[in-house]
C-alpha cells in the first residue's frame, strides 16, 4: 500500500510542478540533423524492423495517472532485471547495441528495453527517444527521453528517479528525431549541471 501512495504523490507533485510553471522550458532545444552514434547504426542493421525509416506526425503522450505510472514501473523493471555490463566485458567490442535478451548490458541496452516495452504498452515510438549524453563524470550515457504533453522526462539506468530534462544535470549532445526516429538531431551540448545545482 506504501508504495502505491508514494506513486500516486509522485505523480501530484508533478502536476504541481509542471502547473507553476517550474518546467519553462520543457523540451531541449532541437538543432540540426546529425549523423547517428555508430552503434545505432550497428542496432539498425541487425534490428532493421525496429529501425524504420518513415516520417511520422510529432506527439506528445498525454500525461495522466496511469500513463505515468507505466513508465515508472517500466523504467523500474528494466532497471532491477537487467545486470550493467560494459560491451567490451559482455561482447568483446567498445561499442555494441542491442536487447538484453541474455539479462545483461550497458546503458543503451537499457534505454532500448525500455523503449520496447513502452511502444508494447502502447506509447507512439516518435515519443520514446533514445538520446546521448556527458553524465556527471563527462563520460558518454544514453538515457531514454520521453516526450509528454507536460514536458521531456528522462529514464535513466544511473539514476532510479524520473527526472524532467532539466533536472539531469547531463550535457545534451543529440537524439533521435522525434519525426522520424531513424534520423538524429543535435541537442547543441546544453548543459544542465548548472540549472540542477542551483535547485
Amino acid at each position: 500500500m506504501k508504495s502505491v501512495i508514494v506513486k500516486t504523490s509522485g505523480f501530484m507533485g508533478l502536476l504541481m510542478l509542471a502547473n507553476t510553471g517550474a518546467q519553462a522550458q520543457q523540451t531541449a532545444s532541437i538543432g540540426a540533423a546529425t549523423s547517428p552514434p555508430l552503434g545505432f547504426v550497428q542496432f539498425c542493421r541487425d534490428y532493421p524492423e525496429d529501425c524504420e525509416n518513415r516520417s511520422f506526425a510529432r506527439t506528445t503522450i498525454q500525461l495522466s495517472e496511469s500513463s505515468w505510472r507505466t513508465i515508472v514501473k517500466i523504467n523500474a523493471d528494466v532497471n532491477r532485471e537487467i545486470i550493467a555490463v560494459t560491451d567490451q566485458d559482455h561482447w568483446g567490442t567498445p561499442e555494441h547495441w542491442s536487447y538484453p535478451e541474455d539479462g545483461k548490458g550497458d546503458c543503451e541496452d537499457f534505454v532500448l528495453e525500455k523503449r520496447r516495452r513502452l511502444v508494447k504498452a502502447g506509447f507512439p515510438i516518435q515519443t520514446l527517444l533514445v538520446t546521448v549524453v556527458r553524465d556527471h563524470k563527462g563520460d558518454g550515457h544514453a538515457v531514454l527521453t520521453v516526450k509528454t504533453d507536460r514536458g521531456d522526462f528522462i529514464l535513466d539506468n544511473q539514476v532510479g528517479k524520473i527526472l524532467a530534462w532539466k533536472e539531469t544535470g547531463y550535457r545534451f549532445i543529440k537524439r533521435q528525431a522525434d519525426d522520424n526516429p531513424a534520423r538524429w538531431v543535435s541537442l547543441g551540448g546544453i548543459d544542465t549541471s548548472t540549472v540542477a545545482a542551483s535547485r
